[in-house]
């Protein structure tokens, strides 16, 4: 009996969605459910940076360090609306880390990775340079070094829509509750949240990139075991009202060899993280601690001239990452790096699992999937994600104000604040958006904070999004600058809109 898909993956994260894409612009038949929204857990819940992880070094992490700092100026071609370059302020603390290992990690940083375009590590005087007018008079000297910023839920977003684009299947609020073996296929039983209804299917091989829940779905019919593969570990933000003026982000060091980062956030705020601590609780309710909140506030105030409080925060968001448990005596210490499991006996279905990770890697990440699925189930193409642009990244990097600029001089009647923000979230996708728009009532009605309907209809049409939180916190981060009644009223009407349901194997 021929299966209805060459692979099922069940996770719609960063990871799972951009195995979708590889694997579907090879030549697989691919399907994706995801139990929530896409970027739901993990992958919404990052520091939102296309890294290296300068801290990684300490840890002798040169493998994950070299592959990730490959990718920073890679995934800034593919999608250089949601990514973009950032200057890194790394202030000298004389009783932390000395100046010299500071140069030497930072020195690594800048050659083992193949940097082109970036620019390399140069020595601040805290007393003459702009960026140390916000810090306390004790910081003379740092260093400056660069990494990248990504639209970490936008990024998930848009590998999911090419690998549509491309003939892949992608449902969300859909669940994996039952997966046997059985004829040489899985049979994959999943459940439509919205609808109530079942429907089974049928895959040559089933990939569990379920992120944090990668345990949970192991427990389930498909393997009959008590999987401990991961290590949860919590990471928070909170955010503030700005703290300084200039465009530059912080790395922080702290006394308990953590580190956290100050990075400029949706132009009127600044956000400030991340912690690292053991996660014990309920996956589907994810929460920054009162703890946690007064760390990172403390944190930043040992640096900041002003003191940052806990009243002052306007948003908080926190993820949980499921690192692979290595056996690492500390959370901060656990490796970021990826494990790729296959499971099966050599005549049964194969069930690839994904193991940790992070942002930055996880084209290579499906890259190195997509050699287990091949040794699985035979080969079909050839890699390809490298240069690939993602929907709406169709211009050179350096041309982004350009972009806004061209948009602007035809949409003249539009806000120009607005027409960037159409260019940073969409790129050339915004001419979607913005198609037949000839005055701002063409764009529909206004929800407030530069929310208005076509682009709520385009996420809607375009991606999966089903209710007020995936645009207001997902696609967007407009919740910051809408009022609390303009939120309620908006998901008064996303409640009101009929947005079907579709089966998978109809699809």
């Amino acid at each position: 009996m021929p299966a209805d898909f060459d692979i099922f993956i069940i996770g719609g994260g960063v990871n799972g969605c951009g195995i979708a894409r590889d694997a579907v612009g090879r030549g697989y038949s691919v399907a994706l459910a995801e139990k929530n929204d896409l970027a739901s857990g993990t992958s919404s819940g990052s520091t939102k940076l296309i890294h290296g992880g300068l801290r990684y070094l300490e840890h002798y992490e040169f493998r994950l360090v070299r592959e990730a700092l490959s990718e920073r100026e890679l995934l800034w071609n593919v999608a250089p609306h949601i990514i973009w370059p950032l200057r890194f302020v790394l202030p000298h603390h004389k009783e932390l880390r000395p100046k010299w290992l500071l140069r030497l990690g930072l020195f690594l940083y800048d050659h083992i990775g193949g940097r082109k375009k970036l620019p390399a590590t140069r020595t601040l005087d805290l007393k003459k340079d702009v960026t140390g007018e916000p810090l306390k008079d004790m910081f003379e000297s740092g260093f400056e070094y660069s990494d990248c910023w990504v639209n970490d839920a936008r990024l998930v977003a848009l590998n999911a829509r090419d690998a549509a684009d491309r003939g892949a299947v992608i449902r969300t609020r859909t669940s994996c509750i039952r997966a046997i073996r059985e004829g040489g296929l899985w049979h994959v039983t999943l459940l439509d949240h919205r609808s109530g209804e079942e429907e089974t299917l049928t895959a040559r091989v089933l990939i569990n990139a379920s992120g944090p829940w990668v345990d949970n779905v192991l427990r389930l019919p498909l393997a009959d075991q008590q999987a401990h593969n991961v290590r949860l570990v919590q990471g928070s933000h909170v955010v503030v009202p700005k703290l300084y003026n200039h465009d530059r982000c912080y790395i922080f060091q702290n006394a308990d060899d953590r580190i956290i980062f100050a990075i400029p956030y949706e132009e009127d705020f600044t956000l400030i993280g991340t912690t690292d601590h053991d996660f014990d609780g309920s996956l589907d309710n994810i929460q920054i601690t009162k703890e946690e909140t007064a760390y990172l506030c403390s944190a930043a105030s040992e640096y900041f001239n002003s003191s940052i409080t806990p009243d002052q925060v306007v948003w908080t968001y926190s993820g949980v990452r499921p690192l692979y448990d290595d056996g690492a005596s500390k959370a901060q210490e656990a490796t970021r790096d990826y494990v790729l499991r296959m499971d099966g006996d050599a005549d049964a279905p194969k069930l690839i699992n994904v193991f940790g990770g992070k942002i930055t890697t996880y084209r290579r990440l499906a890259e190195s999937m997509l050699e287990k699925i091949e040794e699985a189930i035979g080969k079909k193409g050839d890699k390809w994600t490298a240069t690939a642009k993602l929907p709406g990244g169709h211009f050179a990097p350096e041309e982004f104000d350009k972009l806004v600029d061209d948009y602007h001089a035809r949409f003249g009647f539009l806000d120009k604040s607005l027409i960037r923000r159409y260019c940073r979230a969409y790129g050339t996708q915004a001419l979607k958006i913005l198609d037949g728009v000839q005055t701002v009532s063409d764009l529909g009605t206004d929800f407030g904070g530069g929310l208005y309907e076509a682009e709520v209809r385009y996420l809607i049409d375009n991606e999966w999004a089903v209710e007020a939180d995936d645009i207001l916190w997902r696609r967007s981060k407009l919740g910051l600058r809408l009022t609390e009644a303009e939120r309620v009223a908006f998901a008064d009407w996303m409640g009101q809109q009929e947005i079907p349901t579709r089966a998978i194997k109809s699809a």
